[in-house]
């Protein structure tokens, strides 16, 4: 396999290996909200956090789908979104 395309699977465009990040928006509010639908277990209320979560984890999966800093961050966002989307089934 090309040195340039293995290189990408865990670099970034600066040349940092990236496995981690600061969690962005999406991230922290599918955090919360799934903290609070621990607190608030029934009714409309719940089902309000359930979709924030599913929201704001399907949109964090999507950006890191397509705006990865590198493969393996793709690759991460495929399988979150693929397991949130097959979690609703």
């Amino acid at each position: 396999m090309d040195s340039k395309v293995l290189n990408r699977v865990f670099h970034d465009a600066e040349g940092n290996i990236v496995l981690a990040q600061t969690p962005n928006l999406p991230l922290i509010v599918w955090g919360v909200a799934s903290l609070l639908q621990l607190i608030v277990t029934t009714g409309k209320v719940n089902s309000g956090l359930s979709l924030l979560a599913f929201g704001a984890l399907f949109t964090w999966a999507w950006l890191e789908l397509f705006d990865g800093v590198n493969y393996f961050r793709r690759l991460l966002g495929l399988l979150v979104l693929l397991l949130a989307i097959t979690s609703k089934m």
